[in-house]
């Protein structure tokens, strides 16, 4: 059996391995680093993608995602892994990082892997936990701040503009709407975003920023995004509606202050004189006369 078969078999981050923990009749987990935050563990048939080191007792390694490349993706805890992989990875957060002693009887037993894994061998799995998602998850979205006038929200066929920080779950990120230093310009609702982003902006108000987590399914799915998404990856972005508008608005007017006594309105013709502020819709400063 090749290294690359591995993948459905097994888990992640190559290290020492631990000191002989005697005959096991369970995985040994060794939770080595725990992050601050976890909103989530992952559970019984949760979908999952993490990096692997495995090795022996003496150090040597037998297989490694990160030798391929390419992180694992699968379903934990349905037997489509070896038993104490599926039971190691069990309760992990994302970002979490986990040494993993698995008795032979929890692996690959008495029969071992044809030239890679012989029999009887208790492997040490060194993991780090990259994303978890389930099929019933929905849209994840998080109002950072809004601000305190908002006389309209977007709907779908609406053309926005906004900025944005684009990551993986993990944190990794993916790509910015600041580092171009330009704002991304498109109509919601028409099939131009990725179906959680659609979802997502619809609601916003001009100026207010909200955090929205997309699972797979409502983003590139199994099939990633080039180099910079893999497949099977929840997205998260942080959001700043800075504009937006549709082809059927027409003016807004709204009279802020109106004297108890008026004579006399504006018409068409008048000579006027007035002070004004301008701002754009998130309410960024673009002139003044006062």
């Amino acid at each position: 059996m090749a290294p690359g078969s591995l993948v459905l078999l097994a888990g992640l981050l190559g290290a020492p391995a631990l000191g002989d923990p005697g005959p096991l009749e369970d995985v040994l987990i060794d939770r080595y680093y725990i992050p601050k935050i976890c909103l989530r563990e992952a559970q019984m048939g949760d979908f999952i993608r993490y990096h692997y080191n495995g090795t022996f007792k003496d150090g040597k390694k037998f297989d490694s995602s990160y030798d391929r490349g390419t992180a694992v993706a699968g379903v934990v805890g349905v037997g489509r892994l070896i038993t104490g992989m599926d039971r190691g990875l069990q309760g992990m957060c994302v970002n979490e990082r986990r040494r993993l002693v698995v008795p032979p009887h929890l692996g690959y037993g008495s029969i071992g892997v044809a030239g890679l894994i012989p029999p009887d061998a208790t492997l040490y799995f060194d993991v780090v936990l990259l994303d978890i998602w389930n099929k019933k998850d929905q849209l994840q979205v998080t109002t950072l701040s809004k601000p305190e006038r908002c006389n309209r929200t977007v709907e779908n066929s609406d053309f926005v503009r906004y900025h944005y920080n684009g990551t993986l779950l993990d944190g990794t990120p993916f790509d910015s709407s600041y580092s171009k230093q330009s704002t991304y310009d498109t109509y919601v609702g028409t099939g131009w975003l990725i179906k959680g982003m659609d979802e997502g902006l619809l609601g916003m108000c001009a100026g207010e920023k909200r955090s929205i987590v997309i699972p797979p399914f409502l983003a590139y799915g199994e099939k990633g995004y080039g180099t910079v998404i893999p497949p099977q990856a929840s997205l998260v972005f942080s959001v700043l509606l800075v504009d937006f508008h549709n082809p059927r608005d027409g003016v807004a007017l709204e009279r802020l202050e109106v004297p108890v006594a008026c004579g006399r309105r504006a018409a068409p013709g008048d000579f006027v004189r007035y002070h004004y502020n301008g701002t754009l819709m998130d309410g960024t400063l673009f002139d003044s006369r006062h």
